[in-house]
C-alpha cells in the first residue's frame, strides 16, 4: 500500500497494491498492520479502532454531504468506491487548525481503487459520477444521531468545485445544512 499526503494535514490517499492476471485482480481492502504502519511512516497518529462499516448505492448525480459529528461522537472515516466513481471531499473543520475552511478533493472509483483516510475533525461529503456507485466507508466510532452535523455542500466561502453535471439530487437535510461561516448563520436561500 502506498500512502500519500493530501493538500489537507491528515488527510491521507491509500493507493493499494492490486495483483492482476488473466482470472482478474486481487487487493487487500484494508490491513490494520499496514494501515497503521502507513500513518506513522508519515507522522501520523494512529485513530481509535475502527467499529462501524457502512455502504451506500448513488445514482448519477446524487451528492452526500458534507457530513460530520461532534465530539465526543467525531468519526475517522476510510472511504472507498466499490463500483462506479464519485468525486470525494473533506473539508478541515478544525478550530485553530491553519487550514480550516478548506477541502480536499479527488475521484475515487473502482477502477483507480484508491481511498481516502479522514480523520475526526473533517467534514466529509461526495457526487456520485455514474449510476449504481457503491460507496464503502469504514468508521472510528459509532453513528449517533443527536451529534450528527451537515455544511452546505455549495458554501461560497468553501469553494468546492465540484464536478459539473447536468444534475445534482441533493436530499433537503443537505440543502438547508448551515454554512461553515466561520459558524455564523446559514448563507443559503
Amino acid at each position: 500500500m502506498k500512502f500519500i499526503c493530501s493538500t489537507l494535514p491528515g488527510v491521507v490517499i491509500i493507493e493499494p497494491d492490486v495483483y492482476e492476471d488473466e482470472r482478474g485482480w486481487f487487493m487487500e481492502s484494508f490491513n490494520l498492520r499496514k494501515f497503521e504502519e502507513g500513518l506513522r511512516h508519515l507522522g501520523l497518529p494512529v485513530p481509535e479502532p475502527f467499529v462501524q462499516d457502512n455502504q451506500s448505492s448513488s445514482r448519477k448525480g446524487v451528492l452526500r454531504g458534507l457530513h460530520y459529528q461532534l465530539k465526543p461522537f467525531a468519526q475517522g472515516k476510510l472511504v472507498s468506491v466499490n463500483h462506479g466513481a464519485a468525486f470525494d471531499v473533506a473539508v478541515d473543520i478544525r478550530h485553530g487548525s491553519p487550514t480550516y475552511g478548506k477541502y480536499f478533493g479527488i475521484e475515487l472509483s473502482a477502477v483507480n481503487k484508491r481511498m481516502l483516510w479522514i480523520p475526526a475533525g473533517f467534514a466529509h461529503g461526495f457526487l456520485a459520477l455514474e449510476d449504481n456507485t457503491s460507496f464503502f466507508y469504514k468508521t472510528t466510532n459509532f453513528y449517533n444521531k443527536e451529534s450528527e452535523r451537515s455544511l452546505l455542500w455549495c458554501d461560497p466561502k468553501l469553494n468546492i468545485k465540484w464536478p459539473l453535471l447536468s444534475e445534482y439530487v441533493v436530499n433537503v437535510k443537505d440543502q438547508e445544512a448551515p454554512c461553515l461561516a466561520f459558524n455564523g448563520p446559514q448563507c443559503h436561500d
